[in-house]
C-alpha cells in the first residue's frame, strides 16, 4: 500500500469515528432530554380516588369524575358491575362514608351559597336522600358505624351556635335529628367509643387543655387530665371494658408515644411504643377486633411498628408483591376478610388494591392519576443543616432529572402552619412539577413544625418572622454554600403562613430571591387572629401564645406584618386567592396590592370567586400552575 491509498484509509477512519462520536453524543443527549410533562397531568381531578368496601364485603366505592366534579361509584364483588351511584355536577362529594346496612351518608360543600349539605345513598335502589343543609357552618361525621343502631349516626354541626360545635344523632333512613350533646362553650373535640357513644371530650380555657371522662350517658362527665397546649394527649381507643385508653401522649416526654391511660384517673398506666427520632404519627387500631395493630413514625421517611403478628405477615405478604412502595390499609369490611390497600412513593400519586386474605388474593382497583409516570419524576431526598444558633433543621431536597446538582436554579417551599404541619416524605404533584420544570425544590421543616418533638415545637413559638424565618433563610444559604442552588436563581412560593414566609423572604432578604408566589396568604397577623372562624374563638388564648397577643405584642406583630411594608417588597410577586377563603380578609388584600402597585412592584394577582383556601375547580388549577409555569421562567433568568 503507497502513501496516498493510507493516507485515504486513515482519513475514511478518522470520518467514520467522527461520525461514531456524533451519533454517540446526539444519543447521550436524547438520553437525558426530560420530556416536559403537561401541567393537566399533573394537576387535573383525580381519576379514581378513596376507595372504600363495604362493612359486609359485598361492595367497593370510589370517587370518579363526572363533568369535573367528583361524584360516588359503586362495584359489585360477585359479578364487577359497577354504577355511578351519584351525578352531581355542580359541587363534588366532599367526603363519604358507609354505614353498617349499606347506606352511604356523603357530604357537598356548595361554596357559592357558604352552605354543607348532607345527604344518604342506599346502595339497593341507588336513590339518595337529602338529610341536612347548613348554611355559613360545618357538619362533620363522628361516627358512622354502630351496629346496635345501625341507622344511627352521629355527628357535630355549629347550627345552634357558630362557635360551637354539637354533638347530634341522626337517623339517615327517617331523617329525624336528635340533640345528643350541648357543647357549653368551651369543647373542642368529642372522642366516640366503638358504639358511637361519646365518653371522653376535650375542653379548652385557650391555652390549658382538659379531657373530661364519663363511663356512660347518664354519667356527668369529669375532668382527668390537665395540659398546656404545648403537652398532647389524643384518645384512639378504649380497651376492653372501657376502664382504660390507648393515646398518643407526650406529656413527661419529649416525642409523642403510644400510651395506655387509667380512664377514671387519668394516669398514664403504660408507654406502649416512643421512636427515638420523630412523633409517632399514626396508629392504626380495629375497631372489629378492638386491637391496636400499627404505628408510624413519620422519620425521614414513613417508618412502621406493627403492634399485632396478623397484621404484620399481612403487611410482608404484600411488600413481597408491592416492592418498594409505602402501604397503609385504608379500608376493611367488618369480618376483616377484605382490605383496601393505597400505596405510593415520592414518584407516585398512589394506587389502590384489594386484597383478600382468603387465598391471599391482591387485585388492582385503580390509580390516582395514571397519566404520571415514576421513572420520569424525581427523587425526594432528606437533607440536614444547621441553623445559626446550631438548631439541626431538616427537610427535603428535589434535584430535577440529568446530570446536573450544581448551581441549580431553586423554588423553595415554606410549608403552611407552622405549629399544625410540616413537609413528609411522599408524592408532592407541586414539587414533581416545578422539578420536571428544571428547578430544585427546596423544603423546610423549621423549628415549629410538628413530628419532631416538644421541645422543637415549642422553640417555634412566637418566633413568626423571628427565628422560624432565620431557618428558612440559613437553609436558602446552606444550598448556596454547597453549590447545589445558583445564587442569582432563587424563587421562594408558598401557602397560608408559607405565603406569609415567601413575603418576609423578598421584603427583608431581595439579595437572595428573584421573585415570589403567594397563595392564600397571611399579610396581616393582626386580622389573621380577629378574623377566625367563630368555632376557633376558644383557641384564641393558644394562638396568643403560639404567634402574640394583638395587644401586648402589638408592635412586634405589625413589624413582621407585610401589610403594613409594602414599601420594602421590589421583587415580583403572583398571588392567587379563594374569594371564600374564611381565613382570609379580602378587601384588605385588595387594598394590599393596591399599595403593591402604587409601590410600582410588579404583582400579578388572580382572585376566584367560588374557591376557598385550595382552588377545587380544574380550570382554576389549569391557569393557576400555567400562570406560575410562566411567572418562574419570565423571573428565573439570569440578569447581567
Amino acid at each position: 500500500m503507497n502513501r496516498s491509498q493510507l493516507t485515504a484509509d486513515m482519513l475514511n477512519r478518522l470520518r467514520i469515528l467522527f461520525f461514531l462520536t456524533i451519533i454517540c453524543c446526539l444519543f447521550s443527549c436524547k438520553k437525558h432530554e426530560v420530556r416536559q410533562i403537561p401541567i393537566s397531568d399533573f394537576f387535573k381531578t383525580p381519576e379514581e380516588s378513596f376507595f372504600r368496601v363495604s362493612p359486609d364485603g359485598k361492595y367497593i366505592s370510589y370517587l370518579k369524575p363526572f363533568k369535573g366534579k367528583q361524584n360516588i361509584v359503586i362495584r359489585s364483588l360477585a359479578d364487577g358491575h359497577e354504577h355511578m351511584a351519584t351525578s352531581l355536577s355542580d359541587y363534588s362529594v366532599r367526603e363519604y362514608s358507609w354505614t353498617y346496612n349499606d347506606q352511604i351518608v356523603f357530604i357537598q360543600d356548595v361554596i357559592a351559597l357558604d352552605e354543607y349539605r348532607m345527604f344518604a345513598l342506599d346502595v339497593a335502589t341507588s336513590q339518595t336522600r337529602d338529610l341536612l343543609s347548613l348554611e355559613k357552618g360545618r357538619i362533620r361525621i363522628l361516627n358512622n358505624r354502630n351496629k346496635k343502631e345501625p341507622d344511627i349516626v352521629t355527628i357535630m354541626m355549629n347550627k345552634r351556635d357558630p362557635a360551637n360545635f354539637d354533638v347530634y344523632r341522626l337517623n339517615i333512613k327517617t331523617g329525624d335529628l336528635k340533640p345528643y350533646l350541648v357543647n357549653p362553650g368551651n369543647i373542642t373535640e368529642w372522642f366516640p367509643d366503638d358504639d358511637g357513644k361519646i365518653r371522653l371530650v376535650k375542653s379548652t380555657d385557650g391555652v390549658d387543655e382538659t379531657i373530661l371522662f364519663r363511663p356512660d350517658d347518664n354519667s356527668p362527665f369529669k375532668p382527668i387530665i390537665k395540659n398546656n397546649f404545648k403537652n398532647r394527649v389524643a384518645p384512639i381507643a378504649f380497651i376492653g371494658d372501657g376502664t382504660d385508653f390507648y393515646a398518643l401522649s407526650n406529656v413527661n416526654q419529649d416525642k409523642t408515644a403510644l400510651v395506655e391511660i387509667d380512664a377514671k384517673t387519668g394516669k398514664e398506666k403504660k408507654v406502649i411504643l416512643t421512636c427515638d427520632k420523630a412523633d409517632i404519627d399514626r396508629v392504626d387500631y380495629s375497631r372489629n377486633k378492638h386491637r391496636l395493630e400499627l404505628a408510624i413514625c413519620q422519620e425521614e421517611r414513613p417508618t412502621e411498628h406493627f403492634l399485632n403478628e396478623d397484621v404484620k405477615h399481612i403487611y410482608d405478604t404484600l411488600a413481597r408483591r408491592l416492592h418498594n412502595t409505602e402501604m397503609i390499609v385504608v379500608g376493611r369490611d367488618s369480618a376483616e376478610d377484605k382490605f383496601i390497600v393505597y400505596t405510593y412513593t415520592d414518584r407516585n400519586p398512589g394506587t389502590y388494591y384489594l386484597y383478600e386474605t382468603g387465598g391471599m388474593k391482591l387485585t388492582k382497583l385503580g390509580d390516582i392519576n395514571s397519566s404520571i409516570k415514576p421513572d420520569e419524576l424525581c427523587e425526594m431526598k432528606p437533607v440536614s443543616f444547621r441553623a445559626r444558633d446550631g438548631l439541626v433543621i431538616n427537610g427535603y431536597l428535589t434535584l430535577p432529572l440529568g446530570d446536573k446538582s450544581t448551581n441549580l436554579p431553586v423554588v423553595v417551599m415554606p410549608h403552611d402552619g407552622p405549629w399544625r404541619s410540616r413537609n413528609t416524605w411522599g408524592y408532592n404533584d407541586e414539587v414533581q412539577f416545578l422539578a420536571n420544570r428544571g428547578y430544585a425544590v427546596f423544603q423546610v421543616n423549621y423549628r415549629g413544625s410538628t413530628g419532631y418533638g416538644k421541645a422543637f415545637y415549642s422553640a417555634g413559638l412566637k418566633q413568626a418572622g423571628g427565628k422560624i424565618q432565620d431557618d428558612i433563610t440559613d437553609g436558602v444559604k446552606w444550598l448556596i454554600s454547597q453549590k447545589i442552588a445558583n445564587p442569582k436563581k432563587i424563587a421562594i412560593f408558598g401557602g397560608g403562613f408559607g405565603g406569609f414566609s415567601a413575603l418576609y423572604g423578598i421584603s427583608y432578604h431581595p439579595e437572595l430571591y428573584n421573585c415570589a408566589v403567594v397563595q392564600y396568604g397571611l399579610i396581616n397577623f393582626f386580622t389573621y387572629i380577629k378574623d377566625v372562624p367563630p368555632y376557633f374563638k376558644p383557641r384564641l388564648q393558644m394562638m396568643y401564645e403560639m404567634i402574640g397577643n394583638p395587644e401586648t405584642d402589638a408592635e412586634q406583630l405589625r413589624a413582621i406584618s407585610p401589610v403594613f411594608h409594602t414599601d420594602k417588597i421590589k421583587a415580583p410577586l403572583l398571588i392567587f386567592q379563594g374569594a371564600r377563603d374564611e381565613s382570609a380578609n379580602i378587601s384588605e388584600l385588595n387594598q394590599f396590592v393596591r399599595e403593591l402597585k402604587k409601590q410600582n412592584v410588579p404583582v400579578t394577582y388572580y382572585l376566584k370567586q367560588n374557591e376557598r383556601k385550595f382552588f377545587r375547580n380544574e380550570h382554576n388549577r389549569m391557569e393557576m400552575y400555567t400562570e406560575i409555569e410562566k411567572f418562574l421562567n419570565n423571573n428565573m433568568r439570569v440578569k447581567p
